[in-house]
């Protein structure tokens, strides 16, 4: 069998060592590695972002102490602490200064706060910061919005639960500026070695992943797959922007609120909003009824719960025609689940090795979140209240996540560029009532 992709760029990053500043470059993990070439060789050059909202009463937040909170921060974390980019042909995290910005944001005349968040996020240079966290006016007169945006390439869900813990520490006792000024200055190695370490264990984990077996595994799921023709969802005559060259639209967003999961049934939720969501994507107008779903799944290796990077692999789904029913659906994904490591720049290549003419697009994006594991984010003695806005989804046109804590969020999100209003609409009420239809036998779940 030919070299892994994973083994390939071991190599070429060990090369790196040798060179003058071989000290400073970091690895990738595959995740981390797609990220950064898509935005350094695509045509938009922009970071993929992840984000959270908080509302806190107007006046809670110090933007001189929350941007110490953050540079401190950021100097805890190698991911907070460098650029992004391309040495060799090798993509590599330089090893640097703190990269944090924290501002506040005005709402101009005519605008809505939602506008202004977007349009703030919307122009995040592929070069930096890492870390964002914008302060602006809230939903009501007297609350303000924080945005707690990073670059995805830096963290993954279980890294804005790091870095919401993390702010609430630094906020609590943030340094005085001579304090922090002497922080970071010290050339300490202790972030860049604990980032490397736990990098270099994800990698060894992926190599493994990456053998004739599980290759085999996923050549077999993916080799109905058709070629490339016109986008999912896509309106005939729209593209990505439009004929003039004006801004893409905004993202559209639709909730539903659902009872909580309880404990006898959460195996069936995953496989469930899956299933749903395949529906969605079966019944959906402008297509033949296939495609392929995304969803991230993996976490950070043992022993390292703190270190901020993107450790998670995205899985693909392959939706066919024919109706494929919860329990074969639940099958294929443990099934899945037992290749999950393998990364998914070497199932493309595998497939496509196979005479496949998938190109890597996937149809729709599925994230699930447990929201009662995320820390608080508390800044001067308040809780801020989590709260969503839509963002234009950044792989796929079409996306669906799903937050279960005291209920269960259900959102929509899609790109109204690539996905007209009323097919939106449908496919979100077949993904609730098709979820709500798999798990009603078990529990009955009324819409809260």
């Amino acid at each position: 069998m030919s070299r892994s992709i994973t083994a390939s760029y071991l190599q070429a990053v060990r090369a790196l060592a040798h060179t003058g500043d071989g000290d400073r470059l970091l690895p990738l993990t595959g995740a981390q590695r797609r990220f950064v070439l898509s935005r350094l060789m695509g045509d938009q050059g922009k970071a993929d972002i992840i984000f959270v909202f908080f509302v806190f009463p107007r006046g809670t937040v110090d933007v001189g102490r929350l941007r110490r909170a953050a540079t401190a921060l950021s100097w805890r974390h190698a991911a907070l602490r460098g650029t992004f980019t391309i040495r060799r042909m090798t993509p590599v995290l330089t090893f640097g200064t703190p990269s944090a910005e924290v501002e506040r944001v005005p709402v101009a005349p005519g605008r809505s706060t939602h506008e202004t968040v977007r349009d703030a996020l919307s122009h995040w240079p592929a070069d930096g910061p890492v870390l964002r966290l914008l302060l602006t006016e809230g939903p009501e007169p007297d609350e303000e919005l924080l945005a707690v945006a990073l670059d995805h390439a830096a963290g993954d869900e279980a890294a804005l639960d790091i870095v919401t813990a993390g702010l609430t520490e630094w906020y609590a006792d943030a340094p005085d500026d001579e304090t922090l000024a002497g922080l970071v200055a010290r050339p300490s190695t202790d972030a860049s070695d604990a980032y490397r370490a736990a990098v270099l264990r994800q990698l060894e984990t992926e190599g493994k992943a990456s053998t004739a077996a599980h290759l085999a595994h996923w050549a077999e799921r993916l080799r109905d797959l058709p070629g490339p023709g016109r986008p999912a969802w896509r309106t005939p005559g729209t593209g990505p922007e439009t004929g003039d060259g004006r801004p893409r639209p905004e993202a559209g967003m639709l909730t539903c609120r659902l009872a909580p999961v309880p404990e006898r049934a959460r195996g069936r939720l995953f496989p469930a909003l899956l299933d749903a969501l395949g529906e969605a994507v079966r019944q959906r107008p402008d297509g033949d009824g296939t495609g392929v779903l995304g969803y991230p799944w993996g976490g950070r290796p043992a022993g390292t719960p703190d270190i901020l990077g993107c450790f998670i692999n995205t899985l693909a789904h392959p939706v066919g025609s024919g109706a494929a029913g919860l329990d074969a659906v639940t099958d294929d994904w443990w099934d899945d689940l037992d290749h999950a490591d393998t990364p998914f720049d070497q199932v493309l290549h595998t497939v496509r090795g196979h005479s496949s003419g998938w190109n890597g697009a996937l149809t729709a994006g599925l994230t699930f979140e447990n929201v009662g594991r995320r820390p608080p984010l508390v800044l001067g003695g308040v809780a801020g209240r989590e709260t969503h806005i839509a963002l234009r989804p950044t792989s796929t046109p079409l996306a669906v996540s799903a937050s279960h804590g005291d209920d269960l969020l259900i959102r929509l999100v899609w790109d109204r560029a690539l996905v007209r209003e009323d097919d939106a609409r449908q496919a979100f009420d077949t993904v609730v009532s098709t979820y709500r239809s798999h798990l009603e036998s078990a529990v009955p779940r009324p819409v809260i």
